[in-house]
C-alpha cells in the first residue's frame, strides 16, 4: 500500500507469489474499479485485484514497474490474486504475540485478524489479513 501499512497472510492461504509483468494482465471492462483483470496462470484465469485500493488506500497500485507481485489467495475453489506494491519476505510469526488490532479504518477492519507489533520501539504493527474474507467480500461486485 502507498500508505505504508504492512500486513500478513497465513501462508496456508497462499497458493502462490507470482512477480508478473503489467502487460500479462489483462484489464477487463465493466467490472469493479478494485480489479486490475485477469492473469493466466498455468491454464487458470485469475482475477487480480488491488488489494491496497480495496483495504482503503486512496492511491491506486502503479502499474508504471517491470513486475507487478501478486499473491495467489485461495479458499475452496475460488482464487484471487492479491496485487501489492512490495513483498518483504516470508516468516514465522508466532500467534501467541498477535495483539486486538487498534486505530483501524472502519474499511479495513472486517479484513484484519490481529496485528503484531514491530520495530525496536514497537511503534509498527503488522497486520494478519483474513483471505477468506477477502475473497467472500461483496465489495467485489461494486
Amino acid at each position: 500500500m502507498t500508505s505504508g501499512d504492512e500486513f500478513a497472510l497465513p501462508a496456508v492461504g497462499i497458493k502462490e507469489v507470482i512477480a508478473s509483468p503489467p502487460d500479462r494482465i489483462t484489464p477487463i471492462p465493466n467490472v469493479s474499479p478494485l480489479l486490475l483483470g485477469t492473469l493466466n496462470v498455468r491454464g487458470r484465469v485469475v482475477w487480480v485485484a488491488d488489494l491496497g485500493q480495496f483495504l482503503g488506500d486512496s492511491a491506486p497500485l502503479s502499474t508504471d514497474r517491470s513486475e507487478i507481485y501478486v499473491i495467489a489467495v485461495e479458499d475452496q475453489d475460488t482464487m484471487l490474486g492479491l496485487a501489492v506494491d512490495l513483498i518483504n519476505g516470508m516468516d514465522w510469526l508466532p500467534l501467541d504475540d498477535i495483539q486486538v488490532p487498534t486505530n483501524l479504518p472502519d474499511g479495513m477492519a472486517p479484513f484484519i485478524r490481529g496485528e503484531w507489533a514491530v520495530g525496536d520501539a514497537q511503534d509498527r504493527h503488522l497486520r494478519l489479513l483474513d483471505q477468506v474474507a477477502i475473497l467472500r467480500s461483496a465489495r467485489w461486485a461494486a
